[in-house]
């Protein structure tokens, strides 16, 4: 259902999904206990993996996933740009050049994992290099729907010093395209930042949706995520 604007009607995850995001206490040392036993996980064969962290997070975020993809045979990466506080040209380029470097020193396009407003950006990159990506993984990210379906506007004006944010909806309208390459979206409709609805793709030929269970900030310690991108790296 969509209001008068013609956008979805779809509202921020209520309070108490909110508070439940302090799950993430409780999920990170359970997955980090659980993911050095990675029986019965497809196994990978060296291919280069980028995982890009959500909003007001860094790398040291996203260590635990990349170490357990590690252990799987993967070759993970930060995205080495520090703390994500949002795109800007310098850090559009710094990306365009590390997926470069990467793909060109494994000889094999790179698979991109983006979290929240990580995922974002992944599909950007696909979206302008697709020649240089093997498939993107978008964890609880803000992709569809509405871009105003979330509890991050506050962090946002925080972060840029009070200053209202600024939607530009018809930059998210053509966003909510999907690049050319394989996308899985990842989500949880206990996600108490993102509403659940605007994580998910819409249905294409090369798109597919995957509901796991647990919080937004534990979506880079979570099994069920894990298990989901190894399978498709599997696979390839």
């Amino acid at each position: 259902m969509s209001n008068a604007s013609g956008m979805p009607d779809i509202q921020a995850p209520p309070l108490h999904l909110l508070a439940l995001e302090a799950r993430v206490l409780a999920e990170m040392p359970w997955f980090v206990l659980r993911s050095l036993s990675i029986q019965g996980m497809p196994r990978g064969d060296g291919q280069p993996v980028m995982v890009l962290p959500g909003f007001g997070a860094g790398d040291l975020a996203t260590l635990p996933l990349r170490s357990a993809l590690r252990r799987l045979g993967h070759a993970a990466y930060g995205w080495e740009q520090g703390t994500n506080f949002g795109m800007r040209p310098a850090l559009r380029n710094a990306l365009t050049q590390r997926l470069q470097k990467l793909s060109s020193e494994h000889q094999s396009p790179v698979s991109l994992i983006g979290w929240s407003l990580g995922g974002v950006f992944a599909r950007e990159m696909a979206r302008h290099q697709p020649q240089l990506v093997r498939r993107v993984f978008t964890l609880g990210s803000p992709i569809n729907g509405r871009p105003d379906a979330n509890n991050m506007q506050t962090l946002f004006r925080l972060a840029n010093r009070g200053k209202p944010v600024k939607i530009d909806w018809e930059g998210f309208r053509k966003r909510c395209t999907p690049p050319p390459v394989p996308c899985t979206a990842i989500y949880s409709k206990s996600d108490g930042i993102v509403a659940w609805q605007c994580s998910m793709e819409d249905a294409a030929p090369n798109t597919e949706c995957a509901e796991v269970r647990g919080s937004h900030f534990g979506l880079v310690v979570n099994r069920q995520v894990l298990r989901v991108i190894a399978e498709r790296l599997g696979s390839v």
